[in-house]
This record gives structure tokens, sequence and C-alpha cells, in this order.
């Protein structure tokens, strides 16, 4: 079975408002007899074509002259979802309400229609990692599973990626997270 990591940053938080993607991140990992084994990765800063909102480059620390020189979402969308369609599963931290819908949304928009693919979003089925059972941050979600966390690398594509996977084969393991394949 192949899971792919996903991971977007944003101009804002809302497509109906106009915004866009600035970071795309995928890390697919191969699990096997309980093996897992990491085999490749697509990760892009991709040009908005729009001004990005300054609470959204607080989280983040992506300016637009930080991405001003890169490829926009129409020339990597067919990669994107040559990679997307490969895995079996799609995990992503928050995937559910904003990561998912927003790439769907920007894919539909340039005519790209992703393979629907199951979803294990880790903040919602992670809510056994918290006390009262609040949806977890993603430091919160590490702490629970033993996964080292640096907030000062947070925010960006491929280590949010990497520590929500090393998060989930834990939670996996443990029977913590379920796979509707």
């Amino acid at each position: 079975m192949i899971f792919a990591g996903i991971d977007l940053e944003t101009t804002g938080l809302s497509q109906t408002d106009g915004h866009r993607i600035v970071e795309f991140g995928a890390l697919l990992y191969q699990f096997k007899d309980g093996v897992v084994t990491y085999i490749g990765k697509l990760i892009e800063r991709i040009n908005p074509q729009r001004p990005i909102d300054p609470k959204a480059q607080a989280v983040h620390g992506i300016s637009f002259e930080d991405v001003a020189n890169c490829p926009i979402i129409d020339e990597l969308a067919p990669k994107i979802a040559r990679v997307l369609n490969k895995a079996d599963v799609h995990i992503a931290h928050n995937g559910e309400s904003f990561d998912m819908p927003f790439l769907h949304g920007e894919m539909l928009r340039l005519g790209i229609v992703l393979d629907r693919k199951p979803l294990v979003d880790t903040m919602v089925q992670g809510r056994w990692a918290t006390p009262m059972g609040k949806y977890p941050n993603l430091g919160e979600l590490c702490f629970a599973c033993g996964v080292d966390y640096d907030p000062s690398k947070a925010h960006g594509a491929e280590y949010d990626i990497q520590v929500m996977m090393d998060s989930f084969f834990v939670g996996l393991k443990k029977g913590f997270f379920k796979v509707d394949v």
C-alpha cells in the first residue's frame, strides 16, 4: 500500500476569497507487512499570482518575493496529480476541512480531476492524542506519538509532512488510526 502525506501552504484561508497555494508537498511511503519504506517526494513552491495575506505569511514565513520566480500552479498541476494518483491513501493534518478541499478546488479550476482516494485526517482521527479529545495541533500529535517536533521548523510543507507521517505510522501500528481501503 502506498501512502501520500500531503501538506499545503497558502496565501490565506479561503478559496472563495481568491486565496491560492504557495507551497505543495507530498511524501510517498510504502507500507507492507508492517514495514515503512520512504519512496519519494514532490515539494514545490508556487507563484500564487496574488499577494500573500500577512497573517498567512506570519504562519508559514513564505513571502511573495520567495515565490515570485517559481512556477505557477497551471504548470505544476499535472505533476502533482500524477504523484497523488500513485498513492492508495492520502494522509493530511486538517485534510478534511482544509488541505484536500483547497487542493481539489485548485485542480478543478484547471480542469484536472484527482482520483478520489481514502483520506486519513490525522487531526480528526488524532483526537485520542489530546486531553478531553480536542483536535490536536501537529505538535500535540507528535508529542503523543513520541516524535520530536521543532516549532521553529513548523509550517514548512516537507517538515510538517515528515513529522505527521512519523506520527501517523506510530499511531497506525498502535491501532489509533484507521485506514479505509
